[in-house]
């Protein structure tokens, strides 16, 4: 029997909904998993019972993986694993299961219109992790800050600030549109009354 202390904050993450991933690892494993409370510090006091040492030592890597934290300014392998439009969904390699989405315009210095110009599916590399985009809210990570800036590299200017709600107009201009609407639907009325 082996026992562990898990914050708080992580103990619905390794049971998972209605217990599927407590119960997924002690049958992938071969083990028994009893969680309980520490009532003086509130964590999360897990007892793994297992007749080999192997499952026993997946349960504490799956743990592991659980409570990954990056740490901000650091770098660390990943893993591609899957493809998307905008970017590629990376894995830690020293956390499975932890993924993070590695943005198109975070790939390399140059503008990149295909994320498979640049990576591919399985492919391992290093990314910078930046903690959370103030402006996304998610999880951000760079491959590019970890490259060299290419010779004669000329950053494209930053976005217009006033450009946020791309493709709205702003509450004047609706307004104003709104106002010609009903003159127009007036004059519409005015003249159907008036034909009759």
């Amino acid at each position: 029997m082996v026992t562990r202390r898990v914050p708080n904050e992580f103990i619905g993450a390794l049971i998972g909904p209605g217990g599927k991933v407590i119960q997924e690892m002690q049958k992938e494993t071969e083990t028994t998993i009893v969680i309980n409370e520490d009532p003086v510090t509130e964590e999360g006091i897990v007892e793994i019972l297992g007749v080999g040492r192997e499952g026993i030592d997946a349960v504490m890597a799956k743990i592991d993986s659980i409570l990954f934290k990056p740490t901000v300014g650091s770098v660390y392998e990943v893993k591609v694993i899957k493809m998307l439009d905008f970017g590629a969904v990376v894995e830690y390699m020293d956390a499975p299961g932890n993924e993070v989405l590695l943005h198109v315009s975070e790939l390399a210095w140059e503008r990149t219109e295909n994320v498979s110009d640049v990576v591919n599916m399985g492919d391992v590399f290093d990314v910078k992790y930046f903690g959370i985009d103030s402006r996304t809210r998610k999880e951000k990570v760079s491959r590019k800050a970890i490259l060299p800036k290419p010779e004669g590299f000329v950053e494209r200017p930053p976005r217009d600030s006033s450009r946020d709600n791309r493709g709205s107009r702003d509450k004047e201009t609706i307004a104003d549109v709104i106002t010609d609407v009903m003159i127009v639907n007036q004059e519409k009325i005015r003249k159907k009354i008036n034909s009759f």
